[in-house]
């Protein structure tokens, strides 16, 4: 199965947004809280929220679920 990660924060509203997408798509992604790594907040701080997809960057600052879907499938 395909990985899926969501890189975030709490109180991140674009974040929540991108959940909410997630969610409606369906696929099992990992939450991935960038306050809890020092190196993946300097790193995606200013991008949140990121998606990967196996460990490629597809989005940032909004998810394309049309886009998305078509990767997924």
């Amino acid at each position: 199965m395909r990985r899926l990660t969501l890189f975030g924060r709490p109180g991140c509203h674009l974040c929540d947004d991108a959940q909410v997408v997630l969610d409606r798509i369906g696929h099992p992604y990992e939450l991935v809280d960038i306050e809890q790594d020092d190196e993946l907040l300097k790193r995606y701080l200013e991008r949140i929220p990121v998606v990967a997809l196996d460990g490629e960057e597809l989005f940032d600052f909004f998810v394309d679920e049309g886009a998305l879907r078509a990767r997924l499938q």
